[in-house]
């Protein structure tokens, strides 16, 4: 990516939940921020400290030079000032009181821990059920079209997108066979 002079953004809304560790959920990006090259990184409390209507995180934006900084910090002040005025103020204090708080963040990343080895039973059930490998994060597609989804929800009250892609979080091994016979007979009916 440097050599090509790439600038990578990376989007870390579900820190923790992947490998069970913030810290080896963070290293591409910090490698990236190690090697003094410009990048970008949007990190959310969201969905890791269950805040989802709190719309929770920051941006942070290495810079080569403090010049550069002083004139990204500009741009940023013209693209935000419409959007908001008063950011609320709420999800942004209970992460700040996690974080500053030694057994606060151990506790929560116990949760983490214990929330991404639940995603991976259910990636594993799934794997098993339906001989299909899940993808390693939060969701999965299940290559049904839009007409097998709508299928599937109307008669098996599953929900996933139009496009198939379906949240692991949402799954548990045992409603994993339940999801496996749905989309069986969504595909043999040739919904």
């Amino acid at each position: 990516m440097r050599s090509k002079g790439l600038v990578p953004f990376f989007d870390s809304a579900y820190q923790g939940f992947a490998s069970g560790s913030l810290d080896t959920d963070a290293k591409p990006s910090r490698m990236f921020v190690a090697d003094r090259g410009e990048c970008l990184v949007a990190q959310s409390y969201a969905k890791n400290m269950g805040l989802y209507g709190d719309r929770v995180g920051a941006l942070s934006i290495v810079c080569k030079s403090a010049d550069v900084a002083g004139r990204v910090k500009s741009q940023l002040k013209l693209v935000i000032r419409p959007m908001y005025s008063n950011p609320p103020i709420h999800g942004a204090s209970i992460v700040a009181v996690i974080l500053r708080d030694r057994n606060l963040f151990n506790e929560w990343t116990l949760e983490l821990k214990a929330m991404a080895d639940r995603i991976t039973c259910s990636r594993d059930a799934w794997r098993l059920e339906s001989h299909h490998k899940a993808d390693r994060y939060m969701f999965t597609f299940t290559g049904l079209n839009p007409a097998q989804v709508s299928f599937m929800t109307k008669e098996y009250h599953i929900n996933m997108t139009s496009d198939g892609r379906i949240s692991m979080a949402g799954l548990s091994s045992k409603t994993v066979p339940h999801l496996a016979d749905a989309i069986h007979i969504a595909v043999t009916k040739a919904v």
